[in-house]
């Protein structure tokens, strides 16, 4: 004798919380406006007709050009440099290691002048660093290329490090530890076990460390000036094209906000959350 079927359940739905009280819903809307409305704005206001033109003016070519370049410079430099800072930061105790990670996080709330003229103090011809560099050299590094990629490294770097650092922390030492129990020297744990599974830290990294120096402005006008073709980047020629013509500015920032929009696209899985 076969038993009934027993009857489908019906999802259990959570309780009502009841309404958004409104001392929440009108400054969460005024908050979510003073984001959106500026960048609809943008959007609206642009000249698109103009877009094309603009396109062709080789400032602007050579302005796209140099801020790719610099970035992916920045980007070598930030992997090259701020895997193994965070590795250390991660992975090694050492004294004074809380004094650092602090110090690395600096620059995420320093203003972009104040960065500028601290690159200056260090690296400018009668700097701290630079003087030395160029009586022994000849070279000096501020107003060149150079210049830029190294404002937009010490501006992007703590982006990438701190980043990196989580995954590391995230994935913890477990695995390390197995590694080092089966005879792995420290290196060989770092590159076949630590790093692999750190890769995405390093991504998300790689992508936020690119979108803050394609963005850079403030350091890198100080430290690297605005010359044309050697150390002009996309925001400084905004910068300088909104005080002749507002509409052309407008038309050069929507290809900034077309990229930053990809870059969040870029990270969605990441840090945006669907229900």
């Amino acid at each position: 004798m076969t038993s009934a079927p027993s009857p489908a359940r019906t999802p259990s739905r959570a309780p009502s919380l009841g309404r958004p009280p409104l001392l929440l819903l009108v400054p969460g809307a005024v908050g979510a406006a003073l984001l959106v409305v500026p960048l609809v704005a943008l959007v609206v206001d642009t000249p698109w007709s103009d877009l094309g033109a603009q396109l062709a003016d080789p400032a602007v070519r050579d302005a796209l050009w140099l801020s790719g370049l610099t970035s992916a410079l920045t980007v070598a430099l930030c992997v090259l440099l701020g895997t193994p800072l965070a590795w250390l930061l991660a992975r090694v105790e050492f004294p004074g290691r809380r004094l650092l990670r602090g110090l690395v996080a600096v620059p995420l709330v320093l203003p972009p002048v104040v960065a500028g003229v601290a690159l200056v103090a260090a690296l400018g011809r009668n700097g701290l660093l630079g003087g030395p560099l160029h009586d022994v050299t000849g070279w000096t590094i501020p107003y060149t290329t150079t210049a830029v990629v190294l404002a937009h490294t010490f501006v992007s770097l703590p982006f990438f490090v701190l980043s990196v650092e989580g995954a590391l922390r995230t994935a913890g030492e477990r695995f390390d530890v197995v590694a080092a129990t089966l005879g792995a020297d420290r290196w060989t744990t770092f590159s076949r076990v630590t790093l692999p599974l750190a890769l995405p830290g390093v991504a998300a990294g790689c992508v936020l460390a690119w979108a803050r120096s394609l963005g850079e402005f403030g350091a890198t006008i100080t430290f690297a000036g605005n010359f044309p073709g050697t150390t002009q980047t996309m925001p400084s020629l905004i910068y300088t094209t909104l005080q002749a013509d507002p509409a052309a500015a407008r038309t050069l920032s929507m290809l900034l906000l077309v990229v930053s929009i990809g870059v969040l696209v870029g990270l969605r899985r990441r840090w945006l959350v669907t229900s």
